[in-house]
């Protein structure tokens, strides 16, 4: 076969940007293949925003690894780059004494995955902190934060176009095939292309196990996977908190969490809903809810304040422990599936885990 090309990464969200410059910083020719007219239309636009610390994820797991690691790399990059990021911290709430034995396995767990700085907080505690909250005990985490999410894919993108990298939009793959030494790959578009490369990486997010499915050769089936959706409300007005507010985790999720944006704006969410097709509306009688979640922390929420805001989706395996998917099983092709929270604070971390596992394929 004749090889056209080092590396193509598929997929142009944040991991995949990510992937992508890590790859041209280790002197791969690489190309992003993106299906959408821009970078970051899918699960990067449509999340929180959060540096997460790492305080949720099984110990040991790829999530809990990456997070942390990915964390610290993160705040450095956001540094030396310029990206706009606050450190505001978060206080993750017990509501009532019954959810502390909650809280404290939530912090037994952050203990595991390396994260030293937390400290408990008593009500008196928490009054001085944000005044508005209605809480009994909580978790104070000042290294989780907030991100420009569009201004860090901006960054990352200069960065592989710098170092030789292409990016290509309005391109998705349309089939594929695993041969001895290299992988074949056929896009769509305005510009049909035929493009093989010793190394190809599937990043594509919410579409990753599609366009796997679309691949011949590979070792193993794509795992099944289950969307999650998460609606988020905005609120007219500003609140009263300079930090992020939780409560203890719920099933599926991280509860109905207040964040705030690096303008001051607050935003809700997310919730939990199991969708079968992908689905960008929210509907506005989910308000209801989110009023009572809201309210179990923050009773002085306004009546009428809550409007729909935007949804996020997070792709999750049916089987397995939840953990993030990095699949080299299929020699030339490394398949990220299941790649949702943490991913973003994660990214850099990933980026490096996929750098190495392509190394191996170049030999």
């Amino acid at each position: 076969m004749d090889i056209d090309i080092d590396c193509i990464v598929i997929g142009a969200g944040v991991v995949g940007l990510a992937v992508a410059r890590t790859l041209a910083l280790h002197g791969r020719e690489v190309i992003v293949l993106e299906a959408a007219p821009a970078i970051g239309t899918g699960i990067s636009s449509r999340n929180s925003e959060v540096i997460h610390a790492g305080l949720y994820y099984a110990p040991d797991s790829r999530k809990a690894r990456h997070c942390v690691r990915g964390r610290s790399m993160l705040y450095a990059y956001c540094e030396t780059r310029g990206i706009p990021h606050k450190r505001l911290g978060k206080l993750v709430v017990a509501r009532e004494e019954s959810e502390v034995a909650a809280l404290e396995a939530v912090a037994a767990r952050a203990a595991r995955n390396g994260v030293d700085d937390l400290r408990f907080v008593d009500r008196a505690q928490i009054a001085a902190l944000e005044p508005a909250l209605s809480s009994h005990a909580a978790l104070h985490s000042p290294s989780t934060g907030i991100i420009d999410t569009h201004a860090l894919m901006l960054s990352l993108l200069g960065e592989l176009e710098d170092n030789g990298a292409a990016l290509a939009l309005d391109t998705p793959v349309v089939s594929g095939e695993v041969w001895e030494g290299g992988v074949e790959i056929v896009t769509g578009g305005a510009e049909p292309a035929r493009i093989v490369a010793r190394c190809v990486v599937n990043c594509a997010g919410l579409a990753a196990t599609d366009v796997a499915s679309r691949v011949a050769g590979l070792a193993a089936p794509p795992p099944q996977i289950r969307f999650a959706k998460g609606n988020y409300f905005g609120m007219t007005g500003r609140v009263p908190f300079s930090r992020l507010v939780y409560p203890v985790p719920e099933p599926g999720g991280l509860g109905v969490h207040l964040t705030l944006d690096m303008g001051g704006r607050a935003r809700f969410g997310p919730d939990v809903e199991w969708i079968d097709e992908i689905d960008f509306h929210v509907d506005p009688a989910r308000a209801t809810p989110f009023y009572e979640a809201i309210r179990r922390y923050w009773p002085g929420l306004p009546e009428g304040s809550l409007y729909p805001d935007y949804c996020g989706i997070r792709p999750k395996p049916v089987e397995g422990d939840g953990d993030f998917i990095i699949d080299v099983a299929t020699p030339g092709i490394i398949c990220l599936y299941g790649i949702e929270s943490p991913g973003l604070t994660s990214a850099l971390s990933i980026a490096d885990e996929v750098a190495s596992a392509a190394d191996e394929v170049f030999g």
